[in-house]
């Protein structure tokens, strides 16, 4: 194939006809935060999680850090997860704090244990968790 000026001109004409490629908008929002759990999810997370009375058996196993679960183990006599060793009347989640820079939120968590007899700790989750898992609780007293 031969090669001449006015070929090399239709082919740039040709070219210049094409339309332009739209250039990617980049994200303003990294990737690491995007994916973070907010604390509203944190709240609904632990709401869910701890229910009325306490976690089930299934959340036990499949919602909690692979260090809670060791936790656990060297503390047969108590259950970590509530702080107690045994079940409560009634527990309230309170509004989840998130610290971005730590990678980590967390929410008080109050249980009732008779008419005036109250305790509180507080539960952690990793922001990058997935699926969102508990990650520690640490008990007030």
């Amino acid at each position: 194939m031969k090669i001449t000026p006015y070929s090399l001109g239709a082919l740039l004409l040709t070219l210049l006809a094409l339309p332009a490629p739209t250039p990617a908008v980049a994200d303003p929002t990294p990737a690491v935060t995007r994916q973070r759990h907010t604390a509203a999810e944190i709240t609904t997370f632990l709401t869910s999680f701890y229910g009325h009375h306490g976690p089930s058996a299934y959340d036990r196993e499949q919602r909690v850090s692979q260090q809670l679960k060791d936790k656990q183990a060297h503390a047969p006599e108590s259950d970590v997860l509530l702080c107690a060793q045994n079940e409560p009347q009634d527990i309230a989640i309170g509004t989840a704090t998130v610290a971005q820079a730590a990678g980590v939120g967390w929410a008080t968590v109050t249980t009732q244990w008779g008419s005036d007899s109250i305790d509180t700790f507080t539960a952690y989750v990793r922001l990058d968790s997935r699926p969102i898992k508990l990650d520690d609780v640490i008990c007030a007293g």
